[in-house]
């Protein structure tokens, strides 16, 4: 309504303009020249009060947007005027003012809202510019740094010059573990990081967690499934040899306890049996025992540059005798130019080992099929998948599965897949485990 009224006046005062222009123009041709001054006169006034009608809306409008801009609220137009366009006019501006003002004291309160429930988080959590300017940092992650307040990740560096080099280096989606001691005791920090746009300009978000309870339930956890798989392997070892032992004893020892000097051949040959079995048993014991020293000396991976083309024929041609009628092998990478930094024999060996699992949890399926597939994620990272539609990893054995010598097969040394993971992370990636029984069973390799 006051644009109207506005636009009303406006076309009003122009008509008025218009007309005396005209009146003008006559008397300048019939040389009516009081006429022609007092025309002048009027049209003189004329521009001027339009000049100033304008002016006055326009300064009005524009001290509402200056206030705007600065967050002044107080700004108020007086609403008791004379003429009608105007008050509608500041009618219109005190009315979109307030609207301004209980939304700007909406966004107020939800982001100190927000910023409480970051202060709460038991999770540190800060955000920082290219320059290194810190926009953003909770007491938990100042805690954790026991260092406040930060300002410049360069006080970072001051408490721990690695830490600082983590976050200089830091790329958005990355995920890094660090461990360092403070003057209170060792923290191990899980760091994620994400990009984040501010008022076009791109700042990186990182959150840093202490993961130390976590490490230490996994470490008494793992702990105490690899005592477990160890005392049965060993037991099932020794509880043999004891009882045979035993058996033999009683050969040589009457019932009063003396010793028997003389045997009868069917005594002799049970002994020499039960001696050959003993022989057997201590020398599976003593492979298990090499075993278990090849796991914990496993070389520094000697990396290299290795077209994904070259690794997987070599693992094509290792794998033909082990390759099952029934079974297909499909193998696929893209792009087709496709490298992996990395020891090529060790790798050799892992993928070679993860193909055998899925050929034999085939063993019996008539159309069992494995997909061995190479990529780059979303992340960038370089993976290799090997995938099958066997039987699948029952649920509850999943956490088991990577275990050092646990095993569901009956010639299995149960090594193959602890050793994989141990190869992978020695390369600094990732050897995963996803299984759907009877759907699929994957095994993912991820590399940085």
């Amino acid at each position: 309504m006051a644009s109207r009224n506005f636009y009303i006046q406006l076309v009003i005062r122009v008509l008025f303009m218009t007309a005396t222009a005209i009146i003008l123009a006559f008397s300048v041709s019939n040389a009516w020249y009081i006429l022609l001054f007092l025309m002048g006169i009027a049209l003189i006034v004329q521009v001027y009060s339009l000049i100033r009608f304008i002016n006055r809306t326009n300064r009005k409008i524009a001290y509402f947007f200056d206030a705007i801009k600065n967050e002044d609220f107080t700004l108020r137009f007086p609403e008791k005027v004379a003429i009608s366009s105007f008050k509608e006019l500041n009618q219109s501006l005190n009315r979109v003012n307030g609207l301004i003002q209980e939304v700007h004291l909406q966004l107020q309160m939800r982001e100190q809202y927000y910023q409480e429930i970051l202060k709460q988080a038991n999770i540190g959590i800060m955000t920082f510019n290219e320059r290194g300017h810190i926009l953003f940092s909770n007491p938990t992650l100042e805690r954790l740094l026991n260092h406040s307040p930060l300002n410049h990740i360069k006080q970072i560096g001051q408490i721990d010059s690695g830490l600082y080099d983590v976050l200089t280096s830091f790329k958005p989606f990355e995920r890094k573990l660090f461990q360092f001691t403070n003057e209170r005791e060792q923290i191990h920090l899980a760091l994620k990081s994400t990009e984040v746009v501010l008022d076009e300009n791109p700042l990186l978000l990182v959150v840093v967690q202490d993961i130390n309870e976590e490490l230490d339930e996994k470490e008494t956890d793992s702990w105490i499934r690899l005592i477990r798989v160890l005392t049965h392997e060993i037991m099932n070892s020794i509880t043999p040899i004891t009882s045979i032992s035993e058996t033999i004893l009683k050969y040589y020892h009457t019932p009063a306890g003396t010793v028997v000097e003389t045997l009868d051949k069917d005594k002799i040959a049970s002994a020499a049996k039960g001696l050959e079995v003993i022989k057997s048993q201590g020398n599976d014991l003593m492979d298990f025992v090499q075993s278990y020293r090849s796991f914990l000396n496993v070389p520094k991976p000697d990396r290299k540059l290795v077209p994904a083309q070259k690794l997987f024929d070599k693992v094509q041609v290792l794998m033909q005798r082990d390759a099952q009628d029934s079974t297909t092998i499909r193998w696929d990478y893209e792009p087709q130019d496709l490298q992996f930094f990395i020891d090529e024999k060790q790798l050799t060996q892992v993928l070679i080992n993860l193909v055998k699992n899925a050929v034999h949890s085939l063993e019996g399926e008539l159309e069992g099929e494995i997909k061995v597939t190479a990529g780059v994620d979303k992340t960038h990272k370089k993976y290799i998948k090997i995938t099958d539609n066997g039987p699948g990893i029952p649920e509850g054995m999943l956490d088991e599965i990577f275990v050092p010598f646990f095993t569901t097969k009956e010639k299995g040394t149960g090594i193959g897949l602890s050793l994989s993971r141990q190869i992978v992370q020695l390369h600094g990636g990732s050897l995963k485990l996803y299984s759907k029984p009877n759907v699929e069973t994957t095994f993912t390799l991820s590399f940085p």
